[in-house]
C-alpha cells in the first residue's frame, strides 16, 4: 500500500463487490468511499445483504468478485463489534467485568491496565452499576451496553454495530446513539457503521447512508438518500413515515466519490 493511497484518508473502500454462499448471491455490485471519522447507516429490508456486508467487512466472509479496502494503509488496525441481540451467548458464567476484561487482555490474567480501562469504558456507556453482575442476569438493554463497553474498550478505529437499537426500549436506543456520538466526538478518526431499521437514527445520527436490495441502492448523505423515491421503491411504501428528510447537520465528512482489497482480521 502507497503512502498516496493511505493519505486518502479512507476507512472503507468497495469495488464491484460481490459475495456469493455457494450458488446464491448475496450482495451484489457494491461501490463506495466511506472517509475516516464518518459514520455510516446501512438500512435496506430482511435479506438485503445488510448482515452479509458487515461479515465481509469484519473479514468473515469473502468477495467472490470486485474489492474491499479496510482503513487502506492502517497499520495495528483494531475493530469493535457488536453483533445483534439475539446472537449473544450468555450461558457461560461472567460478570460483565469479566466479558469486557477479556476484549481488553485477551488473556489470563488480568492485569492493573485492564482494570483501569475496564472502569473506563463502562463510566463511558454509563455501566457502572452494571461492573459485578453476571451477564445472564442483564436484560436486554443492560447486555446491550456491557456488549457495547467491549467493544469500545480496545479504542477501536472502526467500530461495527448490527442492529445494535434492536430489542431495547426507545430511551435505552436514545442513551446508546448518544454514546456512540460521544466516542465518535472523543475519537474524530473513528469511524462507526451501523446496520439499522431505524430511519430516524440514520438521519440524525449518520453522515453517510447505504441502502442495500441485495445490490446497492443508493448511496450518499441521508438528505440526499432517504428520499421518497428511495424508500418507496425499497420498502413498498407509498408515504412511508420515516421519507419526509428534515434538513438536518450530519456527522463525520460529506461522501466522497472513490474506490480499494484488504480484508484484516478482526480484534
Amino acid at each position: 500500500m502507497s503512502t498516496s493511497e493511505a493519505s486518502k484518508g479512507l476507512a472503507l473502500r468497495m469495488e464491484r463487490l460481490h459475495v456469493h454462499y455457494g450458488q446464491r448471491e448475496a450482495l451484489c455490485d457494491v461501490n463506495l468511499a466511506l472517509p475516516v471519522g464518518s459514520t455510516l447507516a446501512i438500512i435496506g429490508p430482511n435479506g438485503s445483504g445488510k448482515t452479509t456486508l458487515v461479515r465481509t467487512i469484519l473479514g468473515l466472509a469473502h468477495p467472490s468478485e470486485g474489492r474491499l479496502d479496510v482503513y487502506p494503509g492502517q497499520k495495528d488496525l483494531v475493530l469493535g463489534y457488536v453483533p445483534q441481540a439475539r446472537r449473544h451467548d450468555i450461558r457461560f458464567p461472567a460478570t460483565v467485568t469479566d466479558l469486557i476484561t477479556a476484549a481488553h487482555r485477551r488473556g489470563w490474567p488480568f492485569g492493573k491496565a485492564s482494570t483501569e480501562a475496564v472502569q473506563s469504558v463502562l463510566e463511558q456507556v454509563r455501566g457502572m452499576h452494571l461492573a459485578d453482575r453476571s451477564i445472564h442476569e442483564l436484560s436486554g438493554g443492560e447486555l446491550q451496553r456491557a456488549m457495547l463497553a467491549r467493544a469500545l474498550v480496545r479504542n477501536p478505529h472502526l467500530l461495527v454495530l448490527d442492529e445494535p437499537a434492536t430489542g431495547i426500549d426507545a430511551e435505552g436506543s436514545s442513551d446508546l446513539y448518544a454514546i456512540l456520538d460521544a466516542y465518535h466526538d472523543s475519537h474524530p478518526r473513528a469511524t462507526v457503521v451501523m446496520v439499522t431499521h431505524d430511519l430516524d437514527a440514520a438521519r440524525h445520527h449518520a453522515s453517510h447512508v447505504l441502502v442495500l436490495q441485495r445490490g446497492q441502492i443508493a448511496f450518499g448523505a441521508p438528505q440526499e438518500v432517504l428520499t421518497e423515491a428511495v424508500l418507496r421503491s425499497v420498502f413498498g411504501h407509498e408515504g412511508h413515515e420515516h421519507a419526509h428528510v428534515h434538513p438536518a447537520g450530519w456527522r463525520g465528512t460529506p461522501p466522497a466519490a472513490g474506490l480499494s482489497p484488504t480484508n484484516p482480521p478482526v480484534t
